[in-house]
């Protein structure tokens, strides 16, 4: 098997599970797209080989290995960077949250003693 059909099963295994996984609503659009556009990305690169040697070359990389091996690394940043961010407002939520459930705690025990 070639590095070439290797690429390309791997890019298609990766499309189909997003979609699936999409469709079965266990990911949203907003979190998939960055892996549909990197799969199809992939995909253009396999069929295309000329094309990734070009953008290679043409960005001053003397490897297209390297090219990919820098873009992935710059993915993989940005994508830590955005569920980092998403992490934080997560917890922000689940602060609020506690918060507003200690309060209604609260006030149904005040309640509580009001009513005996």
């Amino acid at each position: 098997m070639t590095i070439k059909v290797l690429t390309g099963f791997l890019a298609i295994a990766i499309l189909v599970l997003v979609v699936e996984l999409g469709r079965r609503r266990k990911l949203t659009f907003k979190y998939a797209i960055g892996w549909i556009l990197i799969s199809l990305l992939g995909l253009l690169f396999v069929v295309f080989d000329r094309l990734l040697s070009w953008t290679s070359a043409l960005l001053g990389f003397a490897l297209p290995s390297n090219f990919i091996f820098f873009t992935l690394f710059c993915f993989f940043s940005f994508l830590s960077l955005f569920l980092t961010i998403f992490l934080c407002q997560q917890n922000n939520r689940n602060d609020i949250m506690a918060q507003k459930i200690g309060l209604l705690e609260l006030e149904i025990k005040k309640l509580k003693e009001n009513g005996k």
